[in-house]
């Protein structure tokens, strides 16, 4: 489905050019794939690039046997590929309602939107009418940011930490949704997270660090090995405390 070749990505900064991305080759075909990693190891560049949000500097991107390395990220939503920031963005002006139909790219009926709204644990009613500007909070925004993603119903969708901002919002109800995007796609959702309850639904976890790929592998395989140097990290500081 999508196939990342050499990519790599490097921006000005003050002290000269800085390199982000290194030579990242990478397939996804996985139901559901995982990128972890330190702060700043480049995932979330990573995957704005995939999106089309960001272009690289070096390398080729295929979707579907396409290379869509130079398009932007209309023309890639257009051909099945959704993108659910960190922290989403406020639409004054916009009903959620609305905001749903964009996304669905349909007029949508209320009782349409009150699904995708119900799934991701909204009470309906109190949000199909209300404006997507800052009288919602982060974890609302995030929820219905998820909803729109859900009424998209695409192929392959990224989503930037998802598990930030929904603390009154269970992981299992997270995860569930996952699952019945999966159910409904039949495509590839890539999640970018620390969690542990995250990792431990994928079927590939990808560790990046230091802009390029620690290592790859089926969850079996690379979870018990991160879980272990979680553990003697934790170690360490408490033997220095």
């Amino acid at each position: 489905m999508l196939e990342l070749k050499h990519i790599g990505f490097t921006v000005d900064g003050e002290e000269g050019k800085k390199r982000i991305l290194d030579d990242v080759s990478l397939c996804i075909n996985e139901r559901f794939v995982a990128f972890t990693g330190p702060n700043g190891s480049g995932k979330s560049t990573l995957a704005k690039i995939i999106a089309g949000i960001l272009t690289p500097t070096e390398g080729s991107i295929f979707f579907n046997g396409e290379d869509i390395t130079a398009l932007s990220v209309t023309e890639r939503a257009k051909r099945g590929i959704s993108f659910a920031f960190q922290q989403p963005v406020r639409f004054k002006g916009i009903t959620v309602k609305d905001l749903i139909s964009l996304a669905a790219g349909k007029p949508t009926t209320v009782a349409e939107a009150c699904n995708y709204l119900s799934e991701v644990g909204l009470c309906a009613r109190d949000y199909v009418g209300r404006e997507v500007n800052a009288s919602l909070s982060g974890g609302e925004l995030k929820r219905i940011e998820i909803a729109t993603v859900l009424a998209r119903g695409t192929q392959l969708t990224v989503f930037d930490e998802p598990e930030a901002g929904i603390d009154l919002w269970s992981f299992p109800s997270l995860i569930r949704v996952f699952e019945n995007m999966y159910q409904k796609t039949q495509g590839s959702i890539v999640i970018i997270s620390h969690q542990e309850r995250i990792l431990s639904i994928a079927d590939k976890i990808v560790v990046i660090s230091g802009g390029k790929i620690k290592e790859e592998g089926a969850r079996e395989d690379i979870l018990p090995g991160l879980l272990s140097s979680r553990v003697c990290s934790a170690l360490n500081k408490e033997g220095q405390a």
